[in-house]
């Protein structure tokens, strides 16, 4: 199969070292989402949703969830149906992060990604590749795409660290990272949920009474 022999030829370099590669160039080039994910084959899912994922970390409210959301679900829709590789729309795939922009959170995650790589490896990875499992995981992303792109106060930064977690998760081709990630990005979808009945169910209330 295509996507087999792409990932043979593409060395098994860590979330780190593919970093790396796009810190050489100019800074102010601009790093085209349909160009990042380009032979990585099974983890090209991963290269981009972490590049979508960046968006959310911008320190403006509203801007970052209304960029990251929308490419957040789409991504989630393609591994939903089961799609073994990206699609991106050519005015999407045309645009991405400039290179200094990718540079600055390549060096602030660096710490943590070099703890990272001491516990997770290539394993498990039916929990990446099987049907059920990719469609879970496109669930997943759809519900915390949705949520990203709500402008909720004080979220972005949780459901982009949550979004992370996934986009290593088929980086590093670690299953069980990814359940780790099921279950944070369940909790976070579930608690999400039960807050906002919370908060329509005391706004009802609240109109009763003004009536």
């Amino acid at each position: 199969m295509k996507h087999r022999a792409d990932h043979e030829t593409q060395p098994e370099a860590g979330t780190r070292a593919l970093l790396d590669t796009f810190a050489v160039g100019d800074p102010d080039e601009v790093l085209q989402l349909g160009d990042l994910f380009g032979g990585l084959g099974e983890r090209s899912f991963g290269m981009l949703l972490f590049v979508a994922t960046l968006p959310a970390f911008i320190p403006i409210p509203g801007v970052g969830g209304a960029i990251s959301g929308p490419l957040v679900m789409l991504i989630g829709l393609q591994l939903l149906i089961g799609r073994h590789r990206p699609w991106l729309p050519r005015f999407i795939a045309s645009r991405g992060p400039h290179r200094h922009a990718l540079n600055r959170f390549r060096e602030r995650l660096s710490p943590w990604l070099r703890r990272l790589e001491r516990v997770v490896r290539p394993r498990a990875t039916t929990l990446l590749d099987h049907f059920t499992a990719s469609s879970f995981t496109g669930l997943l992303l759809m519900l915390l795409g949705l949520l990203l792109s709500l402008p909720i106060p004080f979220t972005n930064y949780v459901f982009g660290g949550l979004l992370l977690l996934f986009a290593l998760a088929l980086l590093e081709r670690d299953g069980y990272l990814m359940v780790v990630a099921w279950v944070a990005g369940g909790l976070a979808v579930t608690l999400a949920g039960l807050l906002s009945g919370n908060l329509a169910t005391a706004a009802a209330q609240l109109l009763d009474r003004l009536n």
